[in-house]
């Protein structure tokens, strides 16, 4: 059992256990500790002598060289998503039509959106007007009454 005794394959270990876990626990962020624990370890293979002060420093260094590196690396290679508004609420609104709660009078009112109201900005309306939500600012939804079928375009 002299192998219990090789810091370096304990890295190994640490490494491939980090590995494992962001596996069941997706995350993105303890791959780039595995990969340090693994540089860690075999840098402890080959210079048994370091000291346990000497593998933790180099293990922050690597780890931090590592995030690093899977930072900028996502940023200019995106994961691609099925779904580009998933976190965006306000995105997946537009277009929608909704119904005004409270009417919406010098530009201000509220809208009915699923089981909740938005305050809303937009033309005057009456309540029980549908209109379409078409952006958002400072926290309200823009709302316009939209055209209506088959009409013409005023000009």
């Amino acid at each position: 059992m002299d192998w219990l005794n090789e810091a370096g394959l304990w890295w190994l270990i640490g490494a491939v256990v980090l590995a494992v876990t962001e596996l069941l626990v997706p995350g993105v962020f303890l791959i780039f500790l595995a990969i340090a624990a693994a540089v860690t370890g075999a840098i402890t293979l080959f210079f048994p002598d370091l000291p346990a002060g000497g593998q933790l420093i180099g293990f922050a260094a690597w780890s931090a060289v590592t995030v690093l590196i899977g930072k900028r690396w996502y940023r200019d290679y995106p994961v691609e998503t099925s779904d580009p508004m998933l976190n965006d609420r306000v995105a997946r609104l537009i277009g929608q039509t909704v119904t005004v709660v409270s009417p919406i009078t010098g530009g201000q009112g509220r809208v009915k959106v699923g089981d909740g109201e938005w305050s809303a900005f937009g033309d005057d309306a009456p309540a029980g007007t549908m209109v379409r939500i078409i952006g958002a600012r400072d926290g309200a939804l823009l709302v316009e009454i939209p055209p209506m079928i088959g009409s013409e375009p005023q000009s």
